[in-house]
């Protein structure tokens, strides 16, 4: 097996998050690669990517509303916001569909940016440090934020007690306002955006409505467009005589699985973990393996 074989084969274990992940590790590391081979100044590297605060520069390069949540200078910075993804990715992942996690971090990356932007356009004179904004913090927050509004009362182990869900996200949004007024208020800004995001995102869905949808399905259209259709011969179609309702048994296997989980997540956000019976927190046991 080739080395670059390898490497598609690891990839492909990877699951939407981690490769996220990746990728933000492969463009931290071209932008150290720039500035060490060309002499480029640092944190300047890969300004093309980065979001101007200036509401006229973001007109003229739009894809920085989700460039430059790829974008990373500091180690800190990166190793930090990596952490956060990949922990509350392992916990999303075991409840959640991935493209239910690709809406919310995008969808939280694109809030965070607006409210950077439409904040230092509207008022220049209380926002003046930092022209620019990177880093995926936003989205990491929108992710976050979702799991403590969707189930506020699940409890997270923390050093030597167990925290509710809604305290500790509470206690990030707390620190976040406070550091508005700090020199990073236009990181904290994003981190807001991205938290309100992920707040109403859970709301509405909790009330049987995603907002994500038409994102995804852009999403899905833009992807689509890029795919390579190969016309084959005619083939003669048979009729699946294993479909329930119109669907294949496996998907509508799968479909009624994640109604139940939906259930339990619902009853854990009212009532708490322990207001499952011993078959329900083994079915949500099972379904997170």
């Amino acid at each position: 097996m080739t080395l670059s074989q390898d490497l598609k084969n690891k990839l492909s274990r990877l699951n939407v998050l981690e490769k996220i992940i990746a990728v933000n590790v492969v463009i931290y590391i071209i932008g150290l690669l720039l500035q060490l081979t060309q002499s480029i100044a640092p944190q300047s590297g890969l300004s093309w990517f980065e979001l101007p605060s200036d509401f006229s520069d973001f007109i003229v390069k739009p894809w920085a509303i989700i460039t430059y949540a790829f974008v990373h200078y500091d180690f800190l910075h990166i190793l930090f916001n990596m952490l956060w993804l990949y922990v509350i990715g392992q916990l999303f992942l075991n409840l959640f569909n991935p493209k239910l996690a690709l809406n919310i971090y995008f969808l939280g990356a694109i809030a965070g940016g607006l409210l950077f932007v439409t904040c230092y356009s509207l008022f220049p004179q209380v926002f003046t440090t930092g022209n620019r904004l990177v880093g995926a913090s936003a989205a990491v927050r929108a992710l976050l934020i979702f799991l403590c509004a969707y189930m506020p009362n699940k409890e997270v182990r923390f050093f030597t007690f167990n925290l509710k869900l809604w305290y500790f996200g509470l206690a990030i949004v707390v620190l976040d306002v406070i550091g508005l007024f700090g020199m990073n208020s236009g990181g904290n800004l994003a981190h807001i955006g991205g938290a309100l995001l992920g707040y109403y995102y859970a709301i509405q869905l909790r009330k049987g409505y995603d907002i994500g949808k038409g994102f995804e399905r852009l999403m899905d259209g833009i992807g689509n467009y890029f795919k390579t259709s190969k016309k084959g011969p005619l083939k003669t179609v048979h009729k699946n005589k294993s479909k329930v309702g119109g669907f294949a048994k496996g998907d509508f296997d799968q479909f009624n699985k994640q109604k139940k989980i939906d259930v339990i997540l619902d009853k854990i956000s009212k009532s708490g973990y322990d207001s499952l019976t011993a078959e329900e927190k083994e079915f949500l046991f099972k379904a997170g393996e």
